[in-house]
């Protein structure tokens, strides 16, 4: 048993993070639907997603069924009794008595952790406020591997990198792996200093600007600016649309860069891009799909939940 609940990023090594993924490796005809597996036959998957979800929620939905299990979803809490007052730690409670996992979304940093402690089943972080998204990272890792290398590997994260959950998991990922990171933001979405300080600890990442390393770098991973953690709308509207990245911004870069997005993207992704052997946003969502089986399988099969 490697892990129970995943919460964060933090509570994998590198080997565990390679077993996901090579597992994932083995569940990928099984996600294309090319071949059919049952393992999670019997066992029932519940979504609470207390924040807006497409492709994080549904891909676990379509990851669950793919191999045999059922899934309940809560997505509306006005729908639901959070609507009237109930607490996290008592809907926890309740539905870890009706299902064999939980996979939970919900705008407050630490709610996955605080609801560990009040489950009875295993808890699967799909996002907390602005703190850790680890699924995302495991997917971000698969996509690197699979259409990139994740050896000698030279990443350039740019957007927001401040409220970004995406990013700080996916860059206390990195140097697990030795990667050389170029951070690429507006100076009031920097990466937070204390993140800053504890990676550069680990492995070279420095500020830069995108045209200074756009020839060298092997992934370029973007990211919208998270509107919904500004503490004020004029906060937001002083940075929004403050970068930009199309076809002719990729024109001096390596052929086999790649470009990422955890998506939903606004306009800091140009379609133009869509068109180019570079973007690689639409087949990392789907990564998600083998990446989330390799997590439940761990979780409900390999754990006896």
């Amino acid at each position: 048993m490697r892990f129970r609940h995943l919460i964060s990023i933090d509570d994998l090594s590198r080997d565990d993070i390679e077993y996901i993924l090579e597992l994932a490796e083995k569940f990928l005809p099984v996600a294309e639907g090319k071949k059919k597996e049952k393992p999670l036959e019997g066992k029932l998957l519940a979504n609470l997603f207390f924040e807006p979800s497409t492709r994080t929620r549904m891909s676990f939905e379509v990851a669950m069924k793919r191999l045999g299990g059922e899934v309940i979803n809560m997505t509306a809490q006005e729908a639901s009794s959070v609507a009237k007052g109930e607490t996290l730690a008592d809907t926890i409670e309740v539905v870890s008595k009706y299902a064999d996992a939980i996979v939970l979304r919900h705008p407050l940093e630490g709610a996955a952790r605080f609801a560990a402690e009040h489950s009875d089943v295993p808890i699967i972080n799909a996002g907390d406020g602005a703190g850790q998204h680890p699924t995302q990272t495991l997917l971000d890792l698969y996509t690197i591997k699979k259409e990139s290398s994740l050896k000698n590997l030279k990443i350039a994260l740019m957007g927001d990198l401040k409220y970004s959950r995406t990013v700080h998991s996916l860059i206390k990922a990195l140097t697990l792996f030795g990667a050389e990171i170029y951070l690429i933001s507006p100076p009031s979405l920097a990466l937070p200093e204390e993140l800053f300080e504890e990676i550069r600890e680990k492995v070279r990442v420095e500020v830069a600007e995108l045209e200074e390393v756009i020839e060298e770098i092997d992934v370029l991973y973007v990211t919208r600016i998270q509107k919904e953690r500004f503490p004020d709308e004029e906060e937001y509207l002083k940075v929004a649309g403050s970068y930009k990245v199309d076809a002719k911004t990729l024109e001096r870069a390596k052929d086999n860069l790649i470009v990422m997005h955890p998506l939903p993207r606004v306009d800091e992704i140009d379609v133009s891009v869509d068109r180019t052997k570079h973007a690689k946003y639409f087949q990392q969502t789907f990564y998600g799909v083998p990446v989330r089986m390799a997590i439940l399988y761990e979780v409900l099969a390999e754990n006896g939940s």
